[in-house]
């Protein structure tokens, strides 16, 4: 990353996530009654996630972990035993208000604490949980480089072109490189399963894109402007590209 980019990176994230907490403010006391009158749980979550690079063996190199905040979406049993289990398509554990919520992309609005103190950026590739890391590194090629010198972000160029569990639709533009990004092992699974790693791999060719454009301040200007253009655009059509 370009060092005037990181600076003005830092400047962004910071004054985009003071204003983004202060203008949302009536709209978190709106969603956190929603999520109470839903079902008298907890309003908000947090998740251990992972920024920074890591080796292709999965040990840590430059990495942090950190408690990444979101309202809750799932059942408060979503993850009995502490075990971390893999949100799916009409997954039964989300709730009424966390379909909404989730569509919307609104559930992510807490990130912006996350973003205030340092630990992520507005715009970024989205971070991995420490128990999935190893196994993406030893599937995916190249995939600890995804976060080579870029912070996490709440949007990104995945975000904005996937939808909320990073699958491309049957219209999107890269559907003609769907053999090549799905099971490209040959493993014994249905193709409607989508594993974890198949999702990975189509959102790594976007945060690549978006790594490569942080090597100019033209660049990287153009594209977080075009990022932060469309993601109220996606929040209100609730699905990405």
């Amino acid at each position: 990353m370009h060092s005037t980019v990181a600076k003005l990176k830092r400047a962004f994230d910071l004054i985009g996530s003071g204003a983004g907490l202060l203008l949302s403010s009536p709209l978190l006391g709106a969603i956190a009654l929603a999520i109470k009158l839903d079902d008298g749980g907890p309003i908000f979550y947090s998740q251990t996630r992972v920024g920074g690079h890591m080796s292709h063996e999965g040990d840590a190199t430059d990495c942090y972990e950190y408690q990444m905040w979101k309202f809750r979406t799932m059942r408060t049993d979503a993850e009995k035993g502490g075990q971390a289990i893999r949100a799916g398509k009409s997954d039964p554990r989300v709730t009424r208000i966390g379909k909404f919520l989730r569509k919307t992309r609104l559930d992510e609005i807490p990130n912006l604490f996350n973003v205030f103190v340092g630990q992520m950026s507005i715009v970024g590739p989205r971070p991995e949980r420490p128990q999935t890391i190893q196994t993406l590194a030893a599937a995916i090629p190249f995939f600890e480089e995804r976060m080579r010198m870029v912070k996490p972000g709440v949007t990104g160029l995945a975000q904005i072109n996937l939808d909320y569990l990073g699958r491309m639709g049957e219209t999107h533009e890269l559907a003609t490189m769907r053999q090549f990004l799905t099971n490209p092992f040959g493993l014994d699974y249905e193709v409607d399963e989508s594993p974890e790693a198949d999702d990975m791999r189509t959102k790594i060719l976007f945060d690549f894109a978006y790594a490569a454009s942080l090597e100019k301040v033209s660049s990287f200007l153009r594209t977080d402007l075009e990022i932060l253009f469309r993601t109220p655009l996606v929040m209100i059509l609730g699905k990405g590209r």
